[in-house]
């Protein structure tokens, strides 16, 4: 597995790291933790060292199931996880969250949870409207200054508040969405981070799945798949959108190569301090994944893949979803 540095100061990474959400959250049906185990496992045997989790995939589970995962070669793999929402001890949400003495909870709670002395990297998942970014990077300021933190995070931040948490606190890695339909952070905040030298966590690299041509149609999907409801899995933005799929399938039989690859390579050849963390629970499709990392883009593939980008039909969220990525 080839390696990449995230921005200046944050750690070196398997190039394509894993999502681990969907073991645990968000999908429909969730799988038996004993048959994730040895996922991980050998997802790591296979060149991953980058593993993203988060107290609210669950919530809870997904860290327990982590952190019993990796502990063989815990000084082996980098783990990154987040704080930043209210939950009850019975799993309850109710809303986002990080006041001080919560961040500080959160992290004691989720270093026992991942068998570990120390979180890699510790983001806070969403932006609280309600405690300046100020406090937030000063407690886990602090929280690296006493060892239970390596690297200080954001995720779905915008271009102003990346640049007041980073003045208390320098931020290794932010950690938002970004794929080929998926592109409106390359105005502002991408050329942020670059500046400061942040690297970026790509997640939803494959477009939640669509970017692969195999995912389903909305009528298709589980209850509990948050899917349903997303503006571009609608019917009509999904028929408009196979073009993109079209396309990719097109440039991938070329190369020997499958359409989700050929997505991972168009963001890998984007920047060099990016890194996409697709999500998936079956170890032939991780596999996949990581081979796009030998996949070669030219400047003609590059071009037609951005034609074909720039047509894409629907928002990624409901309006209400957006809202509370704090953009």
């Amino acid at each position: 597995m080839k390696m990449r540095k995230l921005g200046v100061r944050g750690p070196e990474v398997s190039t394509v790291g894993l999502g681990c959400m969907g073991m645990s959250f968000s999908y429909g049906d969730i799988p038996d933790p004993v048959d994730m185990i040895p996922v991980l496992r050998q997802s790591f045997e296979a060149g991953v060292t980058f593993f993203d989790t988060a107290e609210i995939y669950g919530p809870f589970t997904n860290e327990l199931l982590v952190g019993e995962a990796l502990e063989p070669f815990r000084d082996k793999v980098t783990i990154a996880t987040k704080f930043g929402f209210d939950i009850s001890d019975d799993g309850k949400i109710n809303g986002v969250g990080s006041d001080p003495d919560r961040i500080r909870r959160v992290c004691d709670q989720s270093l026992k949870r991942l068998r570990t002395d120390v979180i890699d990297i510790f983001y806070q998942h969403r932006v609280d409207p309600n405690v300046p970014i100020e406090d937030v990077a000063g407690t886990v300021k602090d929280l690296i200054g006493e060892g239970k933190v390596r690297h200080f995070g954001l995720s779905e931040a915008g271009a102003e508040t990346i640049r007041r948490a980073h003045a208390v606190q320098p931020v290794s890695a932010l950690q938002s969405e970004y794929s080929l339909w998926t592109r409106q952070h390359e105005k502002n905040i991408m050329p942020t981070v670059e500046e400061l030298g942040i690297g970026w966590c790509a997640y939803s690299p494959l477009g939640k799945g669509f970017l692969t041509g195999k995912a389903p149609d909305a009528s298709e999907l589980k209850d509990g798949d948050f899917r349903k409801n997303l503006p571009r899995y609608q019917p009509e933005a999904m028929r408009h959108n196979q073009a993109l799929v079209d396309l990719l399938r097109e440039i991938a039989f070329g190369k020997d190569a499958t359409p989700a690859q050929v997505a991972i390579a168009w963001i890998l050849a984007q920047k060099p301090w990016i890194v996409p963390i697709p999500g998936s629970t079956k170890l032939h499709r991780i596999e996949e994944n990581i081979g796009a990392t030998e996949i070669e883009l030219t400047s003609s593939d590059l071009a037609r893949i951005d034609e074909a980008a720039a047509k894409v039909e629907g928002s990624r969220y409901t309006e209400a979803l957006e809202a509370s990525t704090g953009l």
